[in-house]
């Protein structure tokens, strides 16, 4: 009785298969998606850091609208602060915080310093205003950027520009190379 299902199975299936063409081959090749080479958690763990960083518990002195700022890193030679002073570093990115409230002028912060750093930018500049749109014409996001990039490792100097690229409502920041 096994022989006769089979023969009849058989015959079904020939019948079903009627005007089917066979596959040249029976090989399906797989299309498996690599991951990126962006190593995301680095970049996770990096954001969580500046998240951390760029606090504004961290105290320096306040700012008037006309007063320079300086900072530099210990170890930076005086001829190299005094060429970013004098602008004479090509300036690679702008960033621009005019009209931006603090929170997000932090984070925007944030993502240039990230991005400069994956860019191997040497030098940039930091627009953040005079603070005449202020309520009390005080620049607030000055005071601010004086807290963050002083907390920040990766910037090993910065200086308030010259009169052409924005006198004291702008900063040249000297970061270290990637």
């Amino acid at each position: 009785m096994g022989k006769q299902k089979e023969g009849a199975d058989s015959g079904l299936f020939l019948e079903a298969m009627q005007g089917v063409t066979p596959l040249q081959q029976d090989k399906v090749p797989l299309t498996q998606t690599r991951p990126s080479a962006i190593p995301k958690q680095y970049y996770l763990n990096k954001a969580s850091i500046y998240d951390e960083m760029l606090s504004d518990s961290y105290y320096t002195s306040e700012c008037d609208t006309d007063n320079d700022l300086l900072f530099v890193r210990p170890g930076i030679q005086h001829g190299i602060l005094n060429k970013l002073k004098r602008g004479s570093f090509n300036i690679e990115a702008d960033l621009d915080l005019h009209g931006m409230i603090v929170r997000t002028a932090r984070i925007e912060v944030i993502k240039f310093l990230q991005n400069c750093q994956d860019c191997n930018i040497r030098c940039a500049r930091i627009v953040h205003g005079k603070g005449y749109g202020s309520w009390n014409n005080q620049p607030v996001l000055k005071g601010k950027l004086n807290r963050w990039l002083r907390q920040c490792p990766e910037v090993l100097a910065f200086c308030s520009a010259r009169p052409s690229d924005g006198g004291t409502g702008a900063l040249y920041l000297l970061l270290k190379r990637h």
